[in-house]
């Protein structure tokens, strides 16, 4: 179930240094404040599917927000993880194209709604705020491209090390010795995002305990071998 909550002004948004709308002016910033809907949802919840058209840009005050695409034989290849202050759904409404991705909430968010017109008016009449959409589309696009890569030229061990070492750059809490993944994923969304089966991924979490690279504390995941973890990626090699 979605909740519509009262809008938090951008202007006081504790997100938004996080987020591209840092910079904006206080005129923009009003025009986003008042065309918004700050709403609340629930893990599971979706936001939207794959092949509908856009309708305005999703950003993530608090929470995680799973995009994703589904394969011919049902699974799920997990494209990124966005978190606060990301954009969530603007690359196919700057294309003029349907979503090519559907997006489903993993943790608890809340989520400014921005619609289509006014996100383009703003995009359009701060040329430094255009500039940091470009940016990000690049970006986007370059690991894009580094996945394609690494599916091809990767061992499945080496991007499952690769996946928890920056699970633990963008989600980790640091320990005295370790970096606990602050975020709870199932073996099959680990499985989507590293590109494998599902069994694949609970025999390796397996050894890669047995070698005490990793620990389990419930259902999270303890890096206790960071450079282990490098040196098996080959990441910063």
């Amino acid at each position: 179930m979605t909740v519509k909550t009262k809008n938090v002004p951008c202007e006081l948004c504790l997100s938004r240094k996080f987020s591209m709308f840092a910079g904006l002016s206080d005129e923009h910033l009003c025009s986003l404040s008042d065309a918004k809907n700050f709403i609340s949802h629930k893990k599971g919840q979706i936001l939207y599917y794959e092949g509908t058209k856009p309708l305005g840009v999703f950003c993530v005050n608090s929470g995680v927000v799973k995009i994703f695409k589904t394969a011919s034989n049902g699974k799920e290849q997990i494209i990124r993880l966005a978190q606060k202050g990301d954009f969530v759904g603007y690359t196919s409404l700057i294309g003029e194209d349907v979503y090519s991705t559907t997006a489903t909430i993993v943790e608890d968010a809340q989520i400014c709604f921005v619609p289509k017109e006014t996100f383009l008016k703003v995009m359009s009449e701060d040329v430094e705020f255009h500039r940091r959409i470009t940016q990000a589309l690049c970006k986007d696009l370059g690991v894009m491209e580094v996945k394609l890569t690494d599916a091809t030229q990767k061992t499945i061990r080496e991007r499952l090390a690769m996946t928890l070492l920056k699970l633990g750059d963008s989600y980790g809490v640091d320990g005295a010795e370790s970096q606990r993944i602050n975020i709870v994923l199932t073996r099959e969304e680990i499985a989507g995002i590293v590109g494998t089966a599902t069994e694949t991924v609970i025999r390796l979490l397996s050894e890669f305990k047995k070698d005490e690279l990793i620990e389990f504390q419930g259902k999270k995941i303890v890096i206790l071998d960071k450079k282990g973890l490098a040196r098996l990626s080959d990441f910063y090699g």
